[in-house]
């Protein structure tokens, strides 16, 4: 049966497996935007599973905007629980504390609300402009250090797009791409220089993804400072870019006003 107990630990073993390996591939990218990832994480009858069992995009909430265009889902007790069961198998204290010592970031905490966290779907056309996380939790009280993805859609190619897209030197240099391989974990750093994307879908297939942010008291960097998910445009999008910076600076001041925004973000799990 899979429980989150279940597949905590088969998510555990996995990683300890390659826990000096991940350790050297985080030192190495951490200067920038550390990162590592871990491929074959679950077993394959699972990850086809987990895949089978994505919720439909009708029964998703669509985003669509300058910023993104994808589907997302995190009301997890309306879907498949073998889907709920996996998401939460990332918050095992076990995971986390593993998750933790290879990145050198000690006392991480999980978010069982999923605030930004959960399901996406991202279909043909859909995309994710270069940007960085929201600095905090929903409630203002821990920085965002880590971001978790793990990808189950099978015989996913690099060429199909919906790729993760890391910028350690900002807009004007090439990015790295970390292909969104079936049964493959990404784990990366959050901070104000962390700016990420995910390239545009090109294939008519859904790339889908289970996602969880891990907490702290503290930021990874001394200079990092409050912000709100904050966008730009690619390099060959200058007028889009110029927008999203309009846009960014409204919604900056919005929240200098309102700390917590005008309305509570409904992207998290009410129980």
């Amino acid at each position: 049966m899979n429980t989150r107990t279940n597949i905590s630990q088969l998510i555990y073993n996995r990683i300890l497996e390659n826990k000096e390996q991940l350790k050297l591939q985080f030192e190495n990218t951490k200067n920038s935007i550390g990162y590592f990832f871990v491929d074959e994480l679950l077993p394959e009858e699972l990850a086809n599973e987990l895949y089978l069992k994505f919720p439909k995009i009708e029964d998703t909430k669509k985003r669509k905007n300058l910023r993104e265009y994808k589907y997302v889902a995190f009301q997890m007790n309306k879907y498949s629980s073998v889907l709920e069961e996996t998401l939460y198998a990332f918050q095992d204290k076990k995971v986390v504390n593993l998750i933790g010592e290879i990145c050198n970031l000690p006392n991480l905490e999980p978010d069982e609300f999923l605030y930004a966290g959960g399901l996406s779907l991202m279909g043909k056309g859909n995309f994710l402009n270069p940007h960085l996380d929201n600095s905090h939790d929903k409630d203002l009280q821990r920085w965002r250090v880590l971001n978790l993805l793990y990808y189950v859609t099978p015989n996913w190619e690099l060429e199909n797009g919906g790729n993760l897209e890391l910028w350690p030197q900002g807009m004007q240099k090439s990015q790295t791409t970390i292909e969104s391989k079936f049964n493959r974990l990404v784990v990366m750093a959050t901070h104000q220089k962390s700016w990420h994307s995910v390239s545009k879908v090109i294939k008519n297939d859904t790339r889908c993804c289970i996602s969880n942010y891990y907490f702290s008291q503290s930021p990874i960097l001394i200079s990092d400072s409050f912000h709100i998910t904050t966008f730009r445009g690619r390099p060959n999008e200058r007028i889009k870019n110029v927008l999203l910076i309009f846009d960014s600076k409204i919604r900056s001041f919005v929240r200098k006003i309102f700390k917590k925004g005008i309305r509570e973000n409904p992207h998290q799990y009410k129980k």
